[in-house]
């Protein structure tokens, strides 16, 4: 008996239909485009809307991240302070401390002061900008030590400037290796030797910056700054700081970001955000340029537990052992490394009423010895 062979059918192959080959072209085009935007940023936001009712901001979310193409002034800019930089930092027996004082008049602890420079002439200098009144002064250190001041207005690019105008001064001095900004409140909080050799001799400046994504950290960012200073870029800090030479130098050659928060930072210079310029420019600089170079903490000791715009002010009847202790003890020996060693943070404490002063005299001998 015969086999009877069936043949089966083979694999149908459609031909493309009018639909599909619409859906392929719509895709290719689609793909095309948005490779094209990639590749070719846009100069129009209409564009954006295309693709996303989010515009530009959509779109962005899930492509990679572009790398942006510098300025002329942003690679003249990053050329100089890498050169500035690089240049060896040499410390000296004949090397000095700047103390620059911001101060509106007359600086109520100059004998305090006294106390703490005494015998250690040839290691520092002293510099004043007094923003209103002509100070009086009580100790030698400090006489013929203003410099040309102006106005300082307190959240306003003006106290940047009176900053500058401090460090010029100190710069010329080419024996002065460290500058201290300090207030007309501030003391000191460790013998002269003490903090000499912690500054002088640490590895990094200590410039504040830490990273606030609040309304009153990332939220005071201005769209004006871009793009030479992105949102993510922006940080706050405390203004007083202790940087060695070469940061002061960059500081002083800095003029493409200084120039950003002097026309466009300020109490409700866009939508009424309030950008507070000695809060923000140097920590936002430092990251930029040079983030590894500074230690993002402060020297100088604040209370800010009353969570005021401003930090407390010790007045008299609080000048005890117990404070000064807690301030230059056991509080201050958390997560601060010197140069890989744990260390007290802070050198300098503020802010002091005047009316302290004979307290923090008579304390001084004893809240100023090394701890071990």
């Amino acid at each position: 008996m015969k086999a009877i062979k069936k043949s089966l059918p083979g694999a149908r192959h459609r031909a493309p239909t009018r639909k599909s080959i619409w859906i392929i072209a719509v895709f290719s085009l689609i793909t095309m485009l948005v490779i094209g935007a990639y590749m070719f940023p846009h100069r129009s936001r209409a564009a954006c809307y295309m693709f996303s009712s989010r515009g530009c901001k959509g779109l962005t979310d899930w492509l990679p991240p572009s790398v942006r193409e510098f300025s002329d002034d942003e690679i003249a800019s990053r050329v100089v302070i890498r050169e500035i930089l690089s240049s060896p930092r040499v410390i000296q027996k004949s090397s000095k401390i700047a103390f620059m004082f911001l101060t509106p008049g007359t600086l109520p602890f100059e004998k305090l002061w006294d106390l703490f420079f005494q015998g250690h002439e040839g290691k520092f200098s002293v510099y004043i900008h007094a923003s209103k009144d002509t100070p009086v002064h009580t100790s030698r250190y400090f006489v013929n030590r203003e410099i040309r001041s102006d106005e300082v207005v307190w959240g306003r690019i003006s106290m940047i400037d009176a900053e500058r105008r401090l460090l010029s001064n100190a710069l010329r001095d080419p024996e002065n290796q460290q500058f201290v900004l300090l207030s007309d409140s501030c003391v000191p909080l460790r013998s002269f030797d003490y903090m000499y050799n912690y500054m002088m001799y640490s590895n990094v400046s200590y410039v504040d910056c830490f990273d606030d994504p609040g309304p009153h950290g990332k939220g005071r960012h201005m769209d004006h700054m871009l793009p030479e200073i992105p949102k993510e870029d922006f940080r706050k800090g405390a203004q007083w700081f202790s940087m060695k030479r070469q940061h002061a130098v960059i500081t002083m050659a800095d003029s493409l970001y200084y120039s950003k928060f002097r026309d466009y930072c300020g109490p409700g210079v866009e939508n009424n955000k309030n950008c507070i310029a000695d809060e923000h420019y140097l920590p936002t600089f430092f990251y930029m340029v040079d983030p590894t170079g500074i230690a993002n903490w402060t020297v100088t000791y604040v209370d800010w537990s009353e969570k005021k715009w401003h930090p407390r002010k010790f007045m008299r009847e609080d000048i005890m052992p117990e404070l000064l202790k807690n301030i230059t003890g056991e509080v201050t020996w958390t997560d601060c490394m010197w140069n890989g060693i744990k260390r007290p943070c802070y050198l300098f404490g503020r802010k002091f009423h005047p009316g302290s002063l004979d307290k923090l005299i008579d304390l001084f001998s004893n809240y100023t010895i090394i701890s071990s």
